[in-house]
């Protein structure tokens, strides 16, 4: 069996040590232009050519959890690509959700305005009924980040493509409830896979049907948000602000409205990284999982894009 690895902005070496301790029978390289033919490539914003060379891989394993780059390219037909599970991004979401959600709710980020001009300041508590908490995406990682946000006793509503149940989260599905979803939610977080049908899906009209003081956490992919109509709901005063970690253009540049507004809080990225031994050991058990021709989990159906 060989495998070969093609990580765009990545280096390869630790991933192709640890695939080679997990998987000692295979034989593992870095991809090169003219690279003989192989079973498996392991990849994270492959070129086309690697796949115009390759086109007798099985499995096409990205070490990232969002596919819609690899979506992009034309994949031979019998390659299956495989995403990961979770490899320890669900907690770090999860993490940042709730850290995002109670600095919103408590208004701590008041409080740290405050503390910088000296002013010993209070603010009357709010009530957590009036924050009721939307996950726009319920796969794994908005299925833990959905429980990790009960946990705190905020009311939680979810919402995805079909039904799904979930202790604990009201959950509306489909296109017939999307507005439905939309006007019970005041916190609004957005974990949905980016496709056709989700790019821009935030936007002033969606936006404008949550509940007044409205506030939107971004953590998926920048193209879901069309940024030119947020600050405008801000300065209105339509949404009270916003979290955002991911954008259309990447790093932020240095220019861009959303740094200095302040209603706005900024991150770069970063609300969940690939762990690289979690990831290394869920690719390699999906690996011999299709070597013995047995189920996989993550395979992506291109039609959806997920």
């Amino acid at each position: 069996m060989k495998i070969i690895v093609s990580l765009t902005d990545n280096r390869p070496e630790p991933w192709i040590e640890g695939l080679k301790a997990e998987l000692p029978e295979a034989q593992i390289e870095t991809w090169q232009p003219g690279a003989a033919q192989a079973d498996h490539a392991v990849v994270w914003a492959p070129p086309q050519q690697l796949l115009d060379e390759q086109p007798q891989l099985r499995g096409l394993f990205n070490i990232g959890a969002g596919v819609d780059a690899l979506l992009k390219l034309k994949v031979p037909p019998q390659t299956r690509i495989v995403r990961l599970d979770d490899a320890g991004m669900s907690v770090q979401m999860a993490e940042y959700v709730c850290h995002t959600l109670i600095r919103h709710f408590r208004e701590f980020d008041v409080y740290e305005a405050d503390a910088r001009e000296g002013r010993w300041s209070y603010r009357k508590p709010r009530m957590r009924r009036d924050f009721p908490v939307g996950i726009m995406g319920l796969g794994v990682l908005g299925e833990r980040v959905a429980k990790a946000v009960a946990q705190f006793e905020f009311p939680v509503l979810g919402w995805s493509r079909s039904p799904k149940a979930i202790d604990g989260v009201k959950v509306f599905s489909g296109e017939a409830q999307f507005d439905e979803f939309l006007s019970s939610t005041r916190v609004l977080v957005n974990l949905l896979p980016l496709t056709d049908a989700t790019r821009g899906i935030l936007n002033r009209n969606t936006l404008g049907k949550l509940r007044p003081g409205g506030y939107l956490i971004s953590i998926a992919r920048g193209a879901h948000l069309v940024e030119d109509d947020l600050i405008p709901m801000l300065d209105a005063g339509q949404l009270a602000g916003a979290t955002l970690d991911v954008f259309q253009v990447e790093p932020l540049p240095a220019e861009h409205a959303f740094w200095r507004h302040p209603k706005i809080t900024v991150t770069p990225h970063g609300s969940a990284r690939t762990l690289r031994e979690e990831s290394i050991a869920q690719i390699a058990g999906k690996i011999r999982a299709m070597e013995q021709g047995l189920p996989v989990s993550g395979v992506v159906d291109s039609v959806r894009g997920y």
